[in-house]
């Protein structure tokens, strides 16, 4: 029984990475659209969890909605995933449950705790 709740254990975490994975597949594609239209990422404090993504004013989502929802981390509410961008160029990221402990720059999610999964425009950092 041990050896089940072990596995079982490692599987919910495999999810919870996977759906990370994805939801920072889904903000990285809302914002290659965002910048098609606007020639500019949204700036850090423009992309917030629980939000949409819409175009600039005037008009806002009336003019376009690029995410309904910007999605949480799946397990945590302590952080989110973290968001930052010049406008020329963005970083987000996470943290997975089952990778390296290495961290992507200053990718900080709260106290003690970084980034090990980052991407940007052109992939992974």
């Amino acid at each position: 029984s041990t050896l089940g709740m072990i596995s079982y254990t490692e599987f919910v975490k495999q999810s919870r990475d996977a759906k990370r994975k994805g939801d920072l597949e889904n903000i990285r594609g809302a914002l290659e659209m965002y910048k098609s239209k606007n020639n500019t990422y949204p700036l850090t404090g423009e992309v917030v969890v629980g939000s949409n993504l819409c175009d600039p004013a005037p008009g806002g989502c009336g003019q376009g909605t690029y995410i309904q929802k910007i999605p949480g981390d799946p397990k945590s509410t302590t952080y989110t995933y973290y968001y930052s961008s010049t406008g020329v160029d963005y970083t987000i990221g996470a943290y997975l449950e089952q990778a390296s402990t290495s961290s992507c720059g200053n990718c900080s999610l709260g106290p003690a705790v970084t980034c090990n999964y980052c991407m940007g425009p052109y992939g992974q950092l």
